[in-house]
């Protein structure tokens, strides 16, 4: 192969570098703008307590740390036939759990109810297979709201 054809190679290869180098530097500018996905979420448990109430635990992935997860407690109160949201809390710290674990097999250690009016609630979650459940927390549900039992 002549010199001159290689030089030709080795320019057309470095403009292309360099293109390529642009065009991303552009897409990850563009990526940057974007508005961020809306968080995952999946519920891990449900109850529903006679014709009053149904509550749900509910996980949602850290839109910051893909690995930590909340956990939000929903009471819903049934009212011309339809569940509305009455009350909801974060159970634990917001982002202090695992998404993986609270997602898996095994998630739910405790969730317990009793359709009595206040209704007691109890709810344990896995925090790692390792370490295991949490200790249970205690909430009671009065006329729709949620307080700390």
């Amino acid at each position: 192969m002549s010199p001159m054809r290689s030089r030709t190679r080795r320019g057309a290869a470095a403009a292309l570098t360099v293109l390529m180098a642009v065009a991303l530097g552009a897409a990850g500018a563009g990526a940057s703008n974007a508005k961020p996905a809306v968080p995952q979420q999946r519920q891990i448990a449900s109850s529903v307590l006679g014709a009053d109430y149904r509550i749900t635990l509910t996980a949602l992935r850290s839109a910051e740390d893909g690995y930590a997860a909340s956990v939000r407690l929903q009471v819903y109160t049934r009212s011309d036939g339809v569940w509305r949201e009455s009350d909801r809390v974060t159970v634990g710290d917001v982002d202090g759990w695992f998404w993986y674990p609270l997602t898996g097999t095994g998630a739910v250690c405790q969730f317990s109810t009793a359709s009595t009016e206040p209704a007691p609630l109890v709810v344990g979650l896995l925090v790692t297979p390792s370490i295991g459940c949490s200790d249970p927390v205690h909430y009671v549900v009065k006329e729709g709201r949620v307080y700390a039992g």
